[in-house]
C-alpha cells in the first residue's frame, strides 16, 4: 500500500530539517526520497502533493529535488564519524579503518538518505561471497551502524533485524599444550623467550609486553603492575610471579641503581614481533600453529580445570565479564600440565 511520512533529522551544523519520504506501493519497495525542508509547513505541502499523485496511481516527478544532493554520501560521513572518536584507542581507530575500507568500494559514493535496508544485505551478501569470515562482516556491519548514528539517520538500516549474518561453525580452539609451549622457547630469539612465558604465566593480553614498564615490577613482592590500558576492565592489576619468572626478570634487568624506570619491561621484544616468531618457531617445529593470544585461553582453562573461581579468575587476568570469560576463554584440554619453568630458565 502506498503510503507518504515526514520525518525529521538534525544535521551535524544543528539545522533541523523536515525530510518527505514515501512507497510507491507495499513494503516491498524501496522508500523514495520526497524533499527535504527546513519548514514543517512547506514539507506537508509537499507530502500533500505527493500522496495526490500515488491517489491517481501515478509516480511522482520530482526531478527538481533529485537535482539538489539531499544529504552528504556515506563516505563523507565514515570520515566524519572516524573524526569525532577522541575516545578510543589507536588500535580501536585501525579497526574502524579496516572495517570502512571494506564499506566504502561498496556503498562510499551513495547518499546516507538513500540507503536501506536492502542496501546492508546485499553488503553482507557480497561481502560472505568474496569469503569475509562472519565475525569480520558483523563488525564492518557495526562500523555501517555506527557512522549512521552518527549522521542522525533513523531508524537506522544497518540496525535492522532482518538483516542476517551468514551460518558459520565456531572455531573450535585447541589452547597450545605445555610441550608445545616450552618447544617454541627453545627455538624462538632470546629476546623473547622470558615475554613468552610471561604471558603464559599471566594470561596477560600481548599488549603488555610492549606497555609494561621497569617502574611496574614489584621486586620486594615479586609481582608485575598491569597498566590500565593492557586489561579489559580499564582497571590496573598485580600479577604475582613464579619464581623462577621473577629471577630471570631480575638477572635481566641488572643492579637497582642501573635501571631506567621508563624502560620497557621486556626491552628488545614486543607484540607483533613475538608474535611473528612464535609462528615460524611452530612451523619448524611442526606443533599446531598457536598465537600469545591463545596463552590466555590456556592460563585461564587451566585455572577452570583447577576450581577457581570465575570471580577469582577474572580478577588475575582482567576480564570485565565473567560470562564471556566463561563462554569463550574455557575449553578442552588434552592435559592440564605446566611449564617447568625453572627448567627452562635455569
Amino acid at each position: 500500500m502506498a503510503s507518504v511520512w515526514i520525518r525529521t533529522r538534525t544535521t551535524r551544523d544543528g539545522e533541523k530539517r523536515f525530510l518527505v519520504e514515501f512507497r510507491p506501493g507495499g513494503r516491498e519497495q524501496r522508500v523514495k526520497h520526497g524533499g527535504s525542508f527546513t519548514s514543517k509547513r512547506v514539507a506537508r505541502i509537499r507530502a500533500a502533493a505527493i500522496e495526490a499523485e500515488l491517489a491517481a496511481f501515478r509516480i511522482p516527478e520530482l526531478r527538481v529535488a533529485r537535482e539538489e544532493p539531499i544529504s552528504e554520501t556515506f563516505e563523507q560521513a565514515a570520515r566524519s564519524w572516524q573524526a569525532s572518536r577522541l575516545d578510543i584507542s589507536h588500535s580501536t581507530r585501525e579497526q574502524h579503518r579496516i572495517q570502512l575500507d571494506k564499506l566504502l568500494p561498496l556503498i562510499g559514493t551513495r547518499r546516507i538518505d538513500d540507503l536501506a535496508v536492502r542496501d546492508f544485505a546485499d553488503v553482507v551478501a557480497t561481502l560472505h561471497r568474496d569469503g569475509v569470515a562472519r565475525e569480520t562482516i558483523r563488525k564492518t556491519l557495526g562500523a555501517g551502524a555506527m557512522t549512521l548514528d552518527h549522521a542522525g539517520v533513523a531508524p537506522n538500516p544497518a540496525r535492522d533485524r532482518s538483516i542476517k549474518l551468514p551460518r558459520e561453525e565456531p572455531e573450535e580452539i585447541s589452547p597450545p599444550l605445555a610441550v608445545h609451549v616450552e618447544t617454541v622457547f627453545r627455538l624462538i630469539p632470546s629476546k623473547h623467550r622470558l615475554p613468552l612465558l610471561w604471558l603464559d604465566w599471566s594470561g596477560a593480553r600481548v599488549s603488555s609486553v610492549d606497555l609494561t614498564r621497569v617502574s611496574d615490577y614489584d621486586e620486594p613482592r615479586q609481582r608485575v603492575r598491569l597498566r590500565a590500558a593492557t586489561t579489559k576492565t580499564r582497571k590496573a592489576l598485580w600479577v604475582d610471579l613464579h619464581p623462577a619468572l621473577a629471577d630471570e626478570l631480575e638477572r635481566r634487568l641488572g643492579p637497582r641503581e642501573d635501571r631506567d624506570a621508563d624502560a620497557r619491561l621486556f626491552a628488545g621484544s614486543g607484540a607483533d614481533a613475538l608474535r611473528t616468531s612464535i609462528a615460524k618457531a611452530c612451523r619448524a617445529a611442526g606443533i599446531p600453529l598457536f598465537s600469545p593470544h591463545d596463552l590466555r585461553h590456556r592460563r585461564i582453562s587451566l585455572m577452570h580445570l583447577r576450581g577457581i573461581p570465575w570471580a577469582r579468575i577474572g580478577e588475575f587476568v582482567g576480564q570485565r565479564d565473567l560470562t564471556v570469560t566463561a563462554n569463550t576463554y574455557t575449553h578442552v584440554m588434552l592435559e592440564e600440565g605446566e611449564v617447568d619453568y625453572a627448567n627452562l630458565l635455569g
